[in-house]
């Protein structure tokens, strides 16, 4: 029987992280997938290929929207092929899952292809395609097994005409129109994909504003530009029914009102969120506690009630962001090593990565006025910027909040172009504890976007903005 320092189950952000950290700190690492390849939702049904598909569609909106007044001409009719921009999401995704693969040779970690379950407390058994099982010891072992889309009780999903994201990443062709249940973060990205691709779209969402979890201000912002790219809303509507008749698919639901509303569509893609995924790991036998939700119950440091076994990820509370994943891989890593480390999830940012990009970290303005936070904000507009204008995307603003006596930043929040990546800013501004003042006295290079997070921070400091 092979025996390890530590064994990860599940290769995702956080499993694969987790095992290149021990192996970096001279622990013998085993790390067990049940899929061929490595790199869990993320990278193989989630972020990498639906971020390859939104680039995709992204450019064939800007050949047929705007190359032409950038005197940009092309002759004939510019046309999709689906079968192709799926082909090379596809390739996208193989290269990065190959590019795990690499990383656990590099780092001499023992792969094995398989379902992981507790034998108890220090086993693993791993059961494998070919019907044989292979047993493996471990001192410690993380439990990093994600997560699954979740649904409604009274949903069928046939992915087929009533499908998941991850049906949505290989569709055959582009809808005619497609139902989205959910004005989350997932419903929204692919949404605006097939939208690009000439689908018309609607959005039903049960609360009363799209990414209900993130500023209103962005919510607002975002529904705003969706709407003038023609995709439809209906907010605060409950679906109480989904129904398949051949290649039509009819949603029912309840308006505000308690009016019955009906919605037909060739495709409803279904994205009501993620719920942790832990079937078939037989935590009973190790003696591990799960607690609402199926997530599994950790304290501060990520570990179960059994001592030696821990969890990170989605399938434990918090956010579901791969980089989350990734922070609490390194942490349990660090932690049996027996090093020090830390997370603040109040700097955990959040990213929508439609067009207009939607980022944020720190703390909402209504998590704010609900604490009783005294409180300042600054706002600027990307329209105010000359390179919003050189290139076309003047949507959006940056939202600086800044507490009211100390001027410490609170809360950014952004939508525009890249603010997916502009955030990070924010991020290590809040991790150093700036103040709005100290952001504004920093020099941003011109012409570019992140000049907003300087003039939204000048407006939080003294109300004086530059270029507005």
């Amino acid at each position: 029987m092979s025996s390890y320092d530590v064994a990860i189950i599940g290769s995702g952000p956080g499993g694969y992280v987790a095992a290149i950290r021990c192996a970096q700190l001279g622990m013998k690492t085993a790390i067990i997938e049940k899929y061929a390849t490595l790199g869990g939702t993320c990278l193989n049904v989630g972020c990498i290929p639906s971020k390859a598909l939104l680039d995709s569609s992204h450019h064939y909106e800007d050949a047929i929207k705007h190359f032409d007044t950038h005197g940009i001409e092309i002759p004939g009719e510019i046309k999709v092929n689906l079968e192709k921009m799926i082909g090379r999401k596809q390739a996208v995704v193989d290269q990065t899952t190959g590019g795990i693969q690499f990383l656990m040779k590099k780092n001499n970690i023992d792969v094995f292809e398989g379902l992981g379950s507790f034998k108890d407390a220090t086993h693993i058994n791993i059961a494998k395609k070919d019907g044989t099982t292979e047993t493996i010891e471990a001192k410690n072992i993380i439990i990093a097994t994600g997560s699954k889309p979740s649904s409604l009780p009274f949903i069928k999903i046939d992915k087929q005409r009533v499908i998941t994201s991850t049906e949505a990443l290989k569709l055959k062709e582009v809808p005619k129109h497609m139902l989205i249940i959910g004005g989350g973060v997932i419903g929204l990205e692919l949404g605006q994909v097939y939208k690009r691709l000439g689908a018309d779209v609607t959005v039903i969402e049960y609360m009363d504003r799209i990414i209900p979890g993130m500023d209103g201000a962005l919510s607002k912002e975002l529904a705003k530009v969706l709407k003038k790219q023609k995709i439809k809303f209906a907010l605060s509507h409950k679906v109480k029914s989904v129904e398949r008749n051949g290649n039509e698919v009819i949603v029912k639901a309840d308006n505000k009102k308690g009016e019955e509303v009906a919605f037909t569509g060739d495709y409803c893609l279904v994205a009501v969120g993620r719920h942790a995924y832990t079937d078939g790991l037989n935590l009973e036998a190790a003696g591990v506690k799960q607690e609402e939700r199926g997530r599994v119950a950790v304290n501060a440091h990520l570990q179960t009630n059994v001592s030696n076994i821990y969890a990170i990820g989605d399938v434990i509370k918090g956010a579901m962001l791969a980089h989350k994943a990734e922070e609490e891989g390194t942490l349990v890593a660090e932690i049996l090593a027996g090093q020090k480390p830390h997370i603040d999830y109040n700097l955990i940012p959040g990213v929508v990565y439609t067009w207009p990009e939607v980022a944020a970290v720190g703390k909402t303005e209504e998590e704010l006025k609900d604490a009783g936070v005294e409180y300042k904000v600054g706002q600027f507009p990307m329209r105010a910027l000359g390179r919003a204008r050189a290139s076309m995307d003047v949507d959006g603003f940056v939202k600086i909040i800044a507490d009211k006596k100390t001027d410490e930043v609170l809360g950014v929040h952004m939508i525009g172009a890249r603010v997916a990546d502009l955030i990070s800013e924010a991020v290590v501004a809040m991790e150093f504890r700036a103040s709005a003042e100290d952001i504004s006295r920093m020099s941003h290079a011109h012409p570019t976007y992140a000049e907003a997070v300087k003039e939204a921070a000048l407006a939080a400091t003294e109300d004086r903005a530059l270029h507005i």
